[in-house]
């Protein structure tokens, strides 16, 4: 420390880019470095040395050849960074030893060269910096507490220093040279009277990244960042190693998960103070890898958002000190601790055993999938981690670091599932229908189109906007979205215009225009092409393919499922909450000779959290993967019977308190086909010619359903 130090050594450098008060915001590498030593006791200096650095790329910018004067010649026989470094602390502890002192700390006149210059590139060159270099004492600073009138520390150089104390400029020297020798003069006048300034401000450099947990006390927003285009396998380590040079308060790296609980690429980064902030906000842009990582400004509530957990068990999971966490995924839902412990074997122990293993659960209790476990050492996590993809059960899982940050945000996530049980009661009630069908009769009129390549994470104001003008023409919950058999986006969507026309014209204006940065193929089509897709099929350059004979994980049909009976629909009915909850029991009402068509009204605590926005001027019909609605099955079915009978396996929802209804089961096997669902409701069935009189389908979407006429969603 510079309060025990005997001497200072007055430090330089330039790159061969941006240098004062940009240095290091653009990357470039290091090319000249210049010291020399001041003893604190004796007040004497040393020599001046200047030293250039050879870089791995000779490219530099016009800014840099006219202020440093070095040609390419010179660099060529400069050595590299690492022998430069070395020959410094050669020198430098040599002329200390020289002069009996036994310590000595850097001074610079900015943070600059260390934190944002030094630091990263050795660290992006894997090469180990001298100790000296973790401490300095920042002369701007010490000179504002000996002069506080003086202009703010970011504004101060050393030739504006010296004219403020009404010392000379030091002038006819070389860059680098001139800017030492200025300090030196400075560092000499504050020693002296009227001053006598002790050099015992000294800043640090943090050696390692302190991970761990996040109090929820409030964080200044002034000390957050956000970065974007993260590797998804990157840690925080490994971001705090992108950060280097900066000090970033313990814990202050929480990664970003998307909506599947999976890394989307950002972090949110907290540092000690506003300074260090700011000097990360110089770092957009900069490459971490092959890849360039964005750094923007962030809010604490942000932060806290990500980073804040107020779960005791991951207190308590988190409590042990420098620890690595390692995330497993794709546990088998029965999995023990036993069973991973075995897994990751004695060349991986874990901490204490089973309690260094989390296992995540949903709300009431049924695993996820996901465990976290503590490693005590860089070793153990390495061993554990050459597991990835190999086999548990019958399952591979998957390995990888995580963050604390990480642990309680998936900890939250999970936790603050709501359970479709505990939602209050919502009464059930009676709609009447309205006169044209709700959902389109099939049709070979070309009065949709259909919209391929779309980004994924487009919405439907996306989709409105890439309409256009053309948006007034789209019929009222005329937007489809395809989901994929994972229920994410597929990249395609339907639209049902009001006329042939008037998809044609869509088709001619929107083809291949761009989107995010996607062009989207617009093409048109006809309602019962749109309809069999959305049931599942294909529809290509080969000619349209009917769906495969088992229910789809697609959005579900629309002409082919069952069209409402005739009436008028209120307003209310027309945009219905996304993704339902289980139904309740119903009110008591009185039937119309027409089925009547139940919903639920629109509660906010009903909305789950789900990628698709869908907008109440243009929802996807009530039989999309967002909705869940119920319809009256034919007089006389059994189908409110069954909802009574328990299963031990399968919950099925109940049902309209008419005779027979559309019912909703939840809980079934990934693995389970027709013909198992079939068999779990023998008994209760009907031919498919009861449905004539009610269905209107296609041939092919009968088909779909024979010879018995349950459809689950």
């Amino acid at each position: 420390m510079a309060s025990h130090s005997d001497t200072l050594v007055v430090f330089f450098g330039a790159t061969a880019g941006a240098n004062g008060g940009k240095l290091g915001s653009d990357e470039r590498e290091i090319i000249l470095l210049v010291w020399q030593i001041v003893d604190l006791h004796e007040k004497k200096v040393g020599k001046l040395h200047r030293c250039l650095v050879k870089p791995d790329s000779l490219e530099r910018t016009d800014e840099c050849k006219e202020e440093t004067g070095l040609t390419v010649e010179d660099i060529l026989k400069a050595e590299p960074l690492d022998t430069v470094l070395q020959q410094f602390q050669q020198s430098v502890s040599s002329e200390v030893k020289s002069l009996g002192r036994s310590s000595f700390t850097l001074c610079v006149d900015s943070p600059l060269v260390i934190r944002q210059a030094l630091h990263p590139e050795t660290s992006t060159k894997n090469l180990v910096l001298p100790e000296c270099f973790f401490s300095f004492v920042d002369l701007k600073k010490d000179f504002q507490k000996c002069c506080p009138d003086a202009t703010a520390a970011q504004q101060l150089t050393p030739a504006s220093m010296l004219e403020y104390v009404g010392l000379p400029a030091v002038s006819e020297q070389s860059m680098g040279e001139t800017e030492v020798s200025s300090m030196v003069q400075l560092t000499l006048h504050l020693l002296a009277e009227p001053y006598n300034h002790k050099f015992s401000c000294v800043e640090t450099v943090k050696y390692k990244f302190d991970s761990g947990t996040c109090k929820t006390e409030p964080v200044d927003s002034e000390t957050v960042i956000r970065a974007r285009g993260l590797p998804w396998q990157s840690s925080d380590q490994d971001i705090a190693r992108f950060f280097k040079g900066l000090s970033i308060a313990k814990g202050g790296v929480a990664l970003c998960l998307n909506a599947q609980g999976r890394r989307n690429g950002e972090a949110l980064v907290r540092f000690i103070n506003s300074e260090h902030r700011d000097l990360a906000l110089e770092r957009h842009k900069h490459h971490m890898g092959s890849r360039y990582i964005e750094v923007y400004k962030a809010t604490g509530e942000e932060f806290l958002k990500i980073a804040g957990g107020t779960s005791n068990e991951v207190a308590q999971f988190l409590s042990k000190e420098n620890q690595v966490i390692i995330r497993m995924r794709g546990l088998p839902f029965t999995a023990t601790s036993q069973e991973v412990l075995s897994f990751l074997g004695p060349e991986s122990p874990v901490t204490d055993g089973a309690e260094g293993l989390l296992f995540v659960k949903y709300p009431d209790g049924r695993p996820t999938g996901d465990a976290f476990v503590l490693f005590s050492c860089e070793e153990y996590a390495q061993n554990a981690l050459k597991k990835h993809k190999q086999i548990l059960g019958k399952r591979y899982i998957e390995l990888f670091r995580s963050t604390a940050a990480e642990v309680q945000q998936v900890l939250n996530r999970y936790m603050s599932a709501p359970l479709i049980s505990t939602l209050p009661p919502s009464p059930i009630v009676p709609v009447p229908v309205m006169a044209q069908p709700y959902l389109p009769a099939a049709s070979s009129s070309r009065d949709c189109v259909r919209l391929r390549g779309l980004p994924y994470t487009a919405g439907i104001e996306d989709i409105l906007e890439f309409m256009g003008e053309h948006t007034v023409d789209i019929k009222p919950h005329g937007v489809h979205m395809v989901l994929n058999q994972q229920g994410r986006p597929s990249g395609d969507a339907f639209i049902q215009m009001r006329s042939p026309d008037k998809s044609f014209m869509v088709a001619q204006k929107c083809h291949k225009k761009t989107m995010k940065d996607r062009y989207v193929e617009v093409f048109q089509c006809s309602t019962e092409e749109m309809s069999i897709v959305l049931m599942g099929g294909t529809l290509n350059r080969s000619g349209l393919s009917p769906p495969p004979c088992k229910l789809p994980c697609l959005s579900p049909p629309t002409a082919y499922a069952f069209p409402t009976p005739p009436s008028m629909l209120s307003e209310a009915a027309l945009y219905q909450s996304p993704l339902l909850a289980a139904p309740r029991p119903p009110q008591s009402m009185t039937h119309s000779p027409a089925h009547a068509l139940a919903y639920y009204p629109p509660h906010p605590h009903m909305y789950m959290n789900m990628n698709m926005n869908y907008t109440a001027y243009y929802p996807s019909p009530p039989v999309s993967p967002s909705t869940m609605s119920y319809f009256a099955a034919p007089p006389g079915s059994m189908a409110a019977a069954v909802a009574a009978q328990p299963h031990p396996a399968v919950s099925a929802s109940s049902v309209l308190p008419q005779p027979g209804a559309l019912m909703r089961m939840q809980g079934l096997p990934y693995n389970t086909g027709v013909k198992d669902i079939l068999s779990f409701f023998q008994g209760y069935q009907y031919a498919p010619e009861e449905y004539s009189g009610m269905v209107q389908m296609s041939h092919q979407a009968r088909s779909l359903i024979q010879p018995k006429e349950w459809l689950c969603l």
